[in-house]
């Protein structure tokens, strides 16, 4: 099939600029349709799923270890526990019977057990028995790659590699070595997706609306992603290469000048000056932001601590997280955002339900106020990781007075608790996102409760044009530098600065260096961007 492929180029939509050469990794989804296939031999069907099996074991084992040493033993027992599902004799024969009684392919019989499994775990009335219906689909979509020789999903073992995909979710990439990626090819997905928002943090060449079959597409072979002309290029040929390394210098060249504007000031030649930070999702990240001497984080997304698991994380797991990040960054603010999941971030043990309109639906500080336990679990670690450095709280998705007013006497009795325990503690600086046309309405009430603003340009965009970000149909219609948007902007920096109170931006829009002079010119007090676009904003300041 290879061969079909040497040199086609295939163009699409670019989330990130930059050119990469290097080995394709594919990724099949897990709603990924397995076909059924006849079959003449049932016991040699058979024999492949032990092998699967067995591999699936090794694997599991090495991502327990890692596990073990990155987040401790109680956040690795789910693999132990993936182990002992795949011993499970019922389970297993179910597999053997499909097979056998419908002469039909391992892949097929392994994705039906893994659904019959999963529906009579999900109508169980014990919590911990639903719980286990993800992860009998997890062990099955494992031997299903392992089975159609994708098996090499497992990040854990990697080679860095150009991630090919129909979409990847937030959930997905949590998972991945950020280090091993060296690109994102998807035949779907949106510019203001997840995938897109770290392949911005991570700068790496990133394309969305590939309209590439995937079954014709294979982990190894070789792929050029140029997004500067938006085309990916499988089996390259001798020339490809060539005119690809050139290109590749050329960027690297760039880079290089880029870098002797760190240490420099954000400073206009007049002598106006904005605080330049950068956005992450993960401890990990912070060596993004001081590589690329950001002057902090703008924004750090709390949520990410959720995903890629299968239960709330700890009181204490979060503390040593958010500690490390504010000890990591010395003096410098770490704006941290409370927890929003919901909407295109979606765990299964949050058991939220299947919504219409997600992204208008229960999210973010609504299930926070709807579920404080969870809520309070999140503000005891950071008020003590607080006590450690310069932390701030940020609260997303607020539309009225009221709501940060029951966010406050949240905060108390959380401070009265640990004060009772007596657990050091400090009530850092609190925040809110404006990230509705209500909160930019109200932002004069608002001003007086908060300490500052952070206004969140992406949703804010979505929710004053009614356009769903992550429809890839509406991409043309959607327009940030609308005069709504701009002129909103305008509005929340006025009333925060009324009150003496400071705004930035945390939304992709604040590392459009296209606005810079004019969030600059507006007053806006500090952009948050993707960390690789910091030196590229501050030579636009410099150079007003």
């Amino acid at each position: 099939m290879a061969e079909n492929f040497s040199g086609k180029k295939f163009s699409g939509k670019t989330v990130y600029n930059g050119i990469t050469m290097g080995k394709v990794m594919v990724l099949r989804g897990n709603q990924e349709q397995v076909r059924r296939t006849k079959i003449t031999d049932a016991e040699q069907e058979i024999e492949r799923v032990h092998g699967a099996v067995e591999n699936a074991q090794q694997q599991l084992g090495v991502l327990y270890d890692k596990a073990v040493k990155e987040v401790g033993e109680s956040s690795a027992a789910i693999f132990e526990v993936h182990q002992m599902m795949l011993e499970d004799d019922d389970y297993l024969d179910a597999i053997y019977h499909v097979i056998r009684t419908e002469m039909v392919n391992a892949e097929y019989a392994v994705a039906i057990t893994g659904d019959n499994f999963a529906d009579m775990f999900a109508g169980m009335d014990d919590e911990y028995m639903r719980a286990r219906a993800a992860d009998v689909k997890d062990i099955s979509t494992r031997l299903i790659r392992n089975l159609s020789g994708e098996g090499g999903v497992d990040f854990s073992t990697m080679e860095p590699s150009i991630i090919v995909a129909d979409d990847l979710s937030p959930s997905e990439t949590v998972q991945m070595d950020k280090k091993k990626i060296l690109a994102f090819v998807t035949v779907h997905g949106s510019t203001n997706s997840h995938t897109a928002i770290l392949a911005r943090m991570m700068s790496i060449p990133a394309l969305i609306g590939v309209p590439v079959d995937l079954n014709e597409v294979h982990t190894g072979m070789t792929a050029i992603v140029d997004g500067a002309a938006g085309e990916v290029i499988f089996e390259p040929t001798e020339f490809q290469c060539n005119e690809a390394e050139e290109k590749i210098r050329n960027e690297q060249e760039k880079l290089r000048l880029l870098q002797e504007l760190k240490g420099k000031k954000n400073e206009t030649g007049d002598g106006r000056s904005i605080d330049i930070y950068a956005n992450i999702g993960s401890v990990s990240d912070v060596g993004y932001v001081l590589e690329n001497d950001a002057g902090g984080i703008g924004l750090f997304r709390s949520e990410f601590l959720y995903l890629g698991r299968d239960d709330f994380p700890t009181e204490e797991e979060q503390f040593q997280a958010y500690k490390q990040v504010v000890q990591t960054m010395g003096k410098k603010k770490v704006v941290i955002r409370t927890l929003d999941i919901g909407a295109d971030k979606q765990a299964d043990y949050f058991e939220l339900g299947k919504e219409d309109n997600p992204a208008m639906g229960y999210r973010a500080i609504r299930i926070c106020l709807k579920q404080p336990d969870i809520f309070k679990t999140q503000l005891r670690a950071l008020l003590r990781a607080a006590a450690y450095g310069n932390l701030s709280i940020m609260y997303p998705m607020i539309i009225s007075a009221e709501e940060v007013k029951k966010i406050y006497a949240i905060v108390e009795e959380v401070e009265q608790e640990l004060k009772q325990d007596a657990i050091p503690y400090r009530i850092p600086e609190q925040g809110i996102m404006i990230e509705t046309p209500a909160a930019v309405m109200i932002s004069d009430e608002l001003a007086e409760l908060a300490d500052f603003f952070s206004i969140g340009t992406n949703d804010l965009t979505q929710y004053t044009l009614a356009i769903d970000r992550q429809n890839q149909r509406l991409e043309d219609f959607y327009n940030p530098h609308h005069k709504a948007i701009l002129r909103m902007i305008q509005m929340v920096v006025d009333n925060a600065h009324k009150c003496g109170k400071w705004v930035g931006i945390c939304g992709e829009l604040g590392a459009d260096t296209t606005l810079t002079e004019t969030f600059v010119n507006m007053g806006i007090d500090e952009l948050s961007v993707a960390p690789p676009m910091v030196l590229k904003v501050r030579e636009k300041v410099r150079a007003m």
